[in-house]
């Protein structure tokens, strides 16, 4: 399956109102697992005793985001073990070319130890995995542009494809939902650990077994202009979702 030939389904918002489900990261927990560059933090989720993401008291510009989902169609599932993720230094290159703004530049790579670690989901999407044929696992990796900006990639390399179009068509839907963590820079980067409450924008594809995910920041976590900041994500993604796709098709 080509890239030309997959099933695209899109939501975008420009200036959403205030969000009534929000996540919220009031402290951090290390990775366990990094590999190829030094280790970075990943903000934790705090559960509600509704067990959903908590919002934190609304402001007069809340983060909006940018969901837009491309998923492939599916063929039926496979009884042959679980074909392992993507290599690392294959999804995520060093360097990858920004257009016009320049150049995005890899902080940090990592595997995690699962796909429904607290400290990497929230609580609805874990559910959504859970509840599925398996997830063979999770990579994630941290960007800045040349202007500071962050911008976080997750992978969720699923056993059964089907289960990507459904994770992807769930989370594009719901625009005021961040079910996958953000990062902390890593020590010596010179970038700060953006407040929970920074304005942000998230994004995903569906490529065969993986859904990838992308997440943007402002430099300073700024709560405005989020149009122009799902477009500064939109090269990235873009690059890593074809990574991803190259990969899976080989299969």
């Amino acid at each position: 399956m080509v890239l030309d030939e997959e099933f695209v389904r899109s939501a975008t918002v420009k200036e959403a109102p205030a969000p009534t489900r929000k996540r919220r990261w009031p402290r951090y927990a290390a990775l366990a697992a990094v590999v190829v560059a030094a280790a970075f933090v990943v903000l934790r989720y705090t559960s509600s005793s509704s067990d959903e993401a908590v919002a934190p008291k609304p402001t007069a510009s809340a983060p909006a985001s940018k969901a837009s989902a491309l998923a492939t169609a599916a063929p039926a599932e496979s009884n042959r073990p679980a074909r392992p993720m993507i290599p690392l230094a294959k999804a995520f290159p060093a360097h990858v070319s920004a257009g016009t703004s320049g150049t995005f530049t890899k902080l940090g790579t990592a595997v995690m130890k699962s796909c429904t670690e607290p400290d990497s989901v929230g609580p609805s999407l874990a559910a959504d995995i859970t509840t599925g044929k398996g997830c063979v696992g999770e990579e994630i990796a941290l960007y800045k542009d040349a202007h500071n900006n962050q911008f976080n990639l997750a992978i969720f390399t699923m056993k059964d494809p089907r289960d990507t179009v459904k994770l992807v068509t769930r989370l594009s839907m719901a625009f005021d939902d961040y079910e996958v963590a953000a990062q902390a820079p890593p020590p010596g980067s010179g970038l700060p650990t953006l407040p929970a409450d920074s304005g942000m924008v998230q994004s995903f594809t569906g490529q065969g077994r993986a859904m990838v995910v992308g997440l943007a920041q402002w430099s300073d976590g700024r709560t405005r202009d989020y149009q122009q900041l799902g477009d500064r994500l939109s090269p990235l993604l873009k690059n890593v979702s074809k990574n991803v796709a190259r990969y899976e098709n080989e299969g």
